[in-house]
């Protein structure tokens, strides 16, 4: 077939690696001292590489290719680099179709999460919301496909999954659920929510969780979150004390 794929000028190459560290999906190595697309079925042909080459080596071009075998490009990022890999990859072919639904085609499932809202304030409340909060967030990274599966600040934590439009609609979200937790965030609508469930489970499962709170969104699909949280939490065989928060559109609990 013919598609978009990397294409490596050898000439420009000097052999600095950046690219196959890029590369998500490990179709990049270094070989001989320059870079080689080693598995052109590996090869998604999103160009993630082509922004970290400081010689202007690689470039995307149309011509014909075996295609893209994501079921490949897993079991040998599984083998050969752990589950943290696939995870990786999968969120980054979810930003990548993601990005490509917003920009060539009209949203098909007509969910009215998605429906545009004008929301209006009074004066008094937006002279409130001038005022300068200090930051509550304790942790870092928070996106749920970044998260390490083990850290320090999991033990005895009180843990807050969140979807991550509530932390712009509710004002307080600082103060009123990220003060004194560790907190996760993610979009059920647009991100691989089989990896959430996954990598949540692993955390409940490997670390010592005292509390966890869910807060999502009034709209129907972040109710992916909450299923993926309780299943996460029966996956990962404890019983952890845990709670619901919807946060309503126009910023208020519901």
């Amino acid at each position: 077939m013919k598609r978009k794929i990397i294409t490596i000028n050898e000439e420009l190459c000097d052999g600095c690696g950046n690219c196959v560290s890029a590369c998500s999906e490990g179709a990049l190595q270094l070989v001989d001292g320059k870079a080689k697309l080693v598995k052109e079925n590996y090869c998604d042909g999103f160009g993630d590489c082509i922004g970290e080459c400081p010689t202007g080596a690689l470039i995307i071009e149309e011509r014909e290719s075996v295609p893209f075998d994501i079921e490949a490009t897993k079991e040998f990022l599984l083998k050969t680099k752990g589950k943290e890999a696939v995870w990786k990859m999968e969120e980054a072919q979810n930003k990548h179709e993601a990005h490509t639904v917003a920009d060539h085609a009209p949203l098909a499932c007509g969910c009215p999460g998605s429906m545009a809202q004008t929301i209006h304030r009074t004066q008094e409340t937006t002279d409130m919301q001038k005022q300068t909060t200090e930051s509550q967030l304790r942790n870092w990274p928070v996106q749920i496909p970044l998260l390490p599966l083990k850290a320090p600040y999991y033990q005895g934590a009180d843990l807050l999954v969140a979807a991550d439009c509530c932390a712009f609609a509710y004002g307080g979200f600082h103060n009123d659920f990220i003060k004194d937790k560790t907190l996760a965030i993610g979009c059920p609508k647009l991100d691989n929510t089989g990896a959430y469930k996954e990598k949540l489970t692993t955390i409940l499962r490997e670390n010592d969780i005292r509390s966890i709170t869910v807060a999502y969104m009034e709209v129907p699909c972040c109710m992916g979150l909450v299923k993926l949280f309780d299943e996460a939490v029966k996956d990962s065989g404890k019983d952890i004390p845990s709670g619901k928060v919807k946060i309503g559109i126009q910023g208020q609990r519901v």
